[in-house]
């Protein structure tokens, strides 16, 4: 194992009080919550099922624990919780659910289903687009992300469009319930605010877990903060690791003042800051250290670096915005060719995902393999969630989460209000949601047109179940889209043929992708067994493992927390894309800093930041002005071109280096 350094070793060690590891960029934080859990398991003997660590992706926590799984072997190990901070919530929302009124087999809906559920009440009363579905959702997140209840939301809005989201809210929670189903903010919020209302099942939690380690500390929101304290107490057996420079995410409630909060809960907390680096060069750190100093801290602190003070900071002006696609995509072929630099070991990052077009059509032109991340998976695309609920409800008649996917998808006039009576009536029967649709007694509860149509569904689906188990199934799946007729569904929903076409493609390949499988099966496999390894595929956690292809990497500022590379293109440095529009008129310039330091900070070697002279935008020329964040950086560590416009040599090498490769490629 790499040495500790004198920090680092200090933060593992420490285990007299409270711990803030305030963790700059690159300074080996996974080294020293990975070591700690290990010296607690190892030297302070402690059980590991009594340790839990929690951070924020499911990714973060599996390198987490498999970096344990080399410290700590065998069964010392075992039982150890590391986990994501809704995972955990998970845990004991299962543990507790009849305290909180929930019977086994609960649904958790997605963002998907918590849309498709918000648009049927919005519906009820007028028609919406989705922008104001999407802004009453995300407001419904913030109040449970802050632990307001419906009646308090209520009692607190202060104008109409408080009021109408408040309601919205309170018949959203009752369905939610009706269902038997939580939302991913239900995850923090329904423990958090059980422990308040129990103390008794706060302690026995409290007695469970002996440490806590939280990773990611400024990302935390108030549920989030407010459940790690409930867990901890005042016995302050807990260790986090942060940095507020680097708190990017407050569009989705995080606080970085977080951080600060922990030293007036705990007195005692100890701070221990690690300030040196192993990622970047001394210049690319001095560029980080300059800008964020502009931001107001509670904690101060400097990143430093062995690795040297390394090559000077590009500055590139661009004529315009394809000039600037132009540049970078040249740039990046010609060290490939004349330095023999890997692609994979390049980085695009902007503010923006409309951004990426010019630059992608560009490395096209070039012939230069990318990726771009944070693209829509496979199986998250609505058109195969829907046909997989479809699947799942055939193999499964009591997944209540797939039933509500799909009983009004295609619409079969059942709205929420029916639903609500069916959720309330297969609670009080302590059944599936799909195994009540047909009794006579749920026929009390509806009116005849909405019991006959529950009926005719619950009839149709155990029809195509049979045709499934005894006929050819992909037989029976292709008589099931064409019952439903599916594709003119589509057709209905996109926003143009062509849109729908694609996504019936989408649901064909799926199709095709189960017959694959069963060809490929063993004898004894069904499509029952199919589907169901279909349903276990956690595709999109496997889509966020590490790419080691060699492509160019394009992606946010966003996306790329987390992430190093050798060199890293920042382009768009300008106003109103960074700082953001709106950020500047909302006066969170603040946030906007942070980001621009967690792009500066990704750089192993060389970092190179492009601006434009002019810029279309809705069809019309204007003239941006520099990003602000340029006037920020040391002066003496820039070097700055294109000013006057005229094609350097290096420059005019990279268009031919191109237009070369692209010849080549014709021949080959």
């Amino acid at each position: 194992m790499t040495p500790l350094n004198p920090r680092q070793s200090e933060a593992v060690h420490y285990i007299d009080g409270p711990l803030l590891v305030l963790a700059g960029a690159g300074s080996g934080k996974t080294s020293v919550i990975t070591r700690k859990i290990a010296h607690l398991i190892g030297q302070c003997e402690i059980p590991a099922h009594r340790i839990v660590a929690v951070t924020f992706t499911n990714k973060a926590a599996r390198e987490m624990k498999a970096r344990v799984g080399e410290l700590v072997k065998g069964k010392q190990g075992r039982g150890l919780t590391v986990s994501t901070f809704h995972t955990l919530g998970l845990t004991i929302i299962r543990r507790e659910r009849q305290q909180l009124g929930l019977k086994n087999g609960f649904s958790i809906f997605d963002d998907q289903d918590s849309r498709s559920l918000l648009t049927e009440l919005l519906h009820k009363d007028t028609d919406v687009g989705a922008e104001e579905v999407d802004r009453i959702r995300h407001q419904i997140s913030n109040w449970k992300n802050d632990l307001v209840t419906p009646s308090l939301a209520l009692s607190r809005a202060g104008d109409d469009q408080e009021v109408r989201a408040a309601r919205i809210y309170s018949q959203y929670d009752r369905l939610l319930r009706a269902y038997n189903a939580v939302d991913f903010d239900d995850l923090i919020l329904l423990p958090t605010l059980l422990f308040q209302e129990h103390e008794e099942i706060l302690e026995r939690w409290r007695n469970r877990i002996y440490y806590l380690l939280v990773d990611e500390y400024q990302d935390t929101n108030t549920s989030q903060y407010l459940l790690v304290r409930q867990l901890v107490g005042q016995r302050g057996r807990l260790t986090v690791v942060g940095d507020d420079d680097q708190s990017i995410y407050a569009w989705r409630g995080a606080r970085p003042e977080n951080l600060a909060q922990l030293a007036q809960d705990y007195p005692s907390l100890k701070v221990i800051k690690l300030e040196q680096n192993y990622r970047s060069s001394g210049r690319i750190l001095k560029c980080a250290n300059q800008v964020i100093a502009n931001n107001p801290h509670v904690f101060e602190k400097q990143l430093w670096s062995d690795h040297g003070y390394g090559d000077p900071i590009r500055v590139i002006r661009c004529r315009n915005e394809e000039h600037e696609a132009e540049k970078i995509a040249g740039d990046i072929l010609n060290q490939h060719m004349q330095r023999k630099r890997a692609f994979r070991d390049f980085a695009v990052l902007y503010r923006g995902n409309h951004q990426s077009r010019l630059i992608e059509l560009k490395l096209q032109q070039f012939q230069i393999p990318y990726k771009v991340s944070g693209g829509t998976s496979f199986f998250a695309r609505t058109e195969i969630k829907d046909v997989m609920a479809y699947l799942r409800l055939l193999i499964n008649p009591d997944d209540d989460n797939a039933f509500l996917r799909i009983v009004n998808t295609p619409r079969r006039e059942l709205g929420p209000a029916t639903l609500e009576k069916l959720g309330q009536y297969a609670h009080n029967r302590g059944s599936s949601l799909f195994s009540v649709s047909c009794e006579m007694g749920l026929a009390e509860s509806l009116n005849a047109k909405q019991y006959a149509m529950l009926k005719r569904f619950h009839d149709w689906v155990d029809e195509t179940r049979d045709n499934l188990q005894r006929g050819h199934a992909i037989a029976a799946i292709k008589q099931m889209l064409r019952d439903i007729d599916y594709e003119n569904w589509l057709l209905e929903q996109a926003s143009s043929p062509k849109v729908a076409e694609k996504r019936m493609e989408n649901v064909w390949q799926l199709v095709s992708s189960i017959e694959r499988m069963l060809d490929k099966a063993d004898d004894d496999s069904d499509v029952e067994t199919v589907i169901g390894k279909l349903v276990l595929i956690d595709i999109l956690e496997q889509q966020k493992e590490e790419d080691d292809s060699d492509r160019v990497q394009l992606m946010t500022l966003h996306a790329s927390k987390g992430l190093e590379f050798p060199y890293v293109f920042l382009m768009g440095m300008e106003e109103d894309l960074l700082p953001h529009r709106a950020s500047i008129e909302a006066e969170t310039i603040e946030e906007e800093r942070r980001l621009m330091y967690v792009g500066i900070t990704r750089a192993k070697r060389e970092l190179t930041m492009t601006y434009t002279a002019k810029r279309k935008q809705f069809g019309e020329e204007f003239e941006p002005t520099p990003s602000r964040f340029l006037e920020e950086l040391p002066t003496d560590d820039l070097v700055w071109e294109g000013r006057g416009f005229e094609k350097s040599r290096e420059e005019k090498q990279e268009i031919g280096a191109a237009h070369l490769a692209n010849l080549k490629n014709l021949f080959d």
